[in-house]
């Protein structure tokens, strides 16, 4: 198949665009300039790519806006990226707008599936494997680590961070971080729970679920205050997983998503 086979007529691509092998664009698509496009790329009509690097394998449907200005009052139209991994999927009328000079690019990783009509704004790191379901939103630099699930309608404050393998309920409207490996809902989001299943289905041992658990009741289910906690389990031989989750939360800056107040009792099912 030639490459006039795999490019619509009416598609617009900017000379200077690079395109692997493969690459399939469709009808009125427009690809501007400094675009670098990976072979096996899928993009769907009426989308629209600048400004991007999309990795081997990814898909773009249509009206989706890959690496498009930043919503920012403070852009000069400087020169930024986007970059897109491997084999992630951008659904209908999705966005991810280029970073500004801040960090100078958004970032979104690998294998990733980002719903129709969600959201990823400027200088945002997106890590592996995560899904955002529709209408999903992530206002300015947040940090969103590998295996995060976001729920529909759900949105993040600019700055915050979603830690590894967390779960964002929908309509969960996050002002603060969540710790890797909970759960969240509600406006403003609190914590109601340990994703246990999601743990388990993961495969994780046994041994490093049990500690992890200890960790999470320290901080969420007892009286101690938070310097306390800390002290607490801090320097104690921690399995990966309960270390990863201590150190989130030592790091964090904007203060982190806790349990809804009265909700102890009810969460502590989650934490057994």
């Amino acid at each position: 198949m030639s490459v006039s086979d795999l490019i619509h007529p009416t598609a617009v691509i900017d000379p200077a665009t690079i395109l692997g092998d493969g690459v399939q664009v469709g009808p009125y698509a427009v690809i501007g300039p400094k675009c670098d496009i990976g072979p096996g790329v899928w993009i769907g009509a009426h989308a629209v790519v600048e400004y991007a690097s999309i990795g081997e394998g990814s898909k773009i449907h249509s009206f989706a806006a890959v690496g498009t200005p930043p919503q920012d009052l403070k852009f000069k139209g400087e020169e930024t990226r986007a970059f897109i991994g491997k084999n992630t999927v951008i659904r209908e009328c999705a966005t991810v707008n280029r970073g500004t000079l801040a960090s100078g690019k958004t970032v979104v990783g690998d294998n990733c599936l980002v719903m129709a009509y969600s959201h990823i704004a400027h200088d945002c790191v997106v890590g592996n494997h995560v899904v955002m379901a529709n209408s999903a939103t992530l206002a300015g630099h947040v940090e969103v680590s590998d295996g995060v699930v976001m729920g529909g309608l759900c949105a993040v404050h600019q700055f915050a961070r979603l830690g590894t393998r967390a779960m964002i309920g929908g309509g969960s409207m996050v002002a603060q971080d969540v710790a890797p490996f909970c759960m969240t809902h509600g406006n403003r989001a609190w914590i109601v729970g340990l994703n246990v299943v999601g743990l388990r289905r993961a495969g994780l041992p046994k041994e490093s679920l049990s500690a992890l658990k200890s960790v999470f009741k320290t901080f969420f289910l007892s009286d101690l205050t938070l310097e306390e906690a800390f002290s607490r389990v801090e320097g104690n031989a921690l399995p990966p997983e309960a270390k990863l989750f201590v150190d989130f939360l030592r790091s964090s800056k904007r203060g982190f998503c806790r349990p809804k107040s009265g909700g102890r009792a009810s969460m502590a099912d989650s934490a057994e």
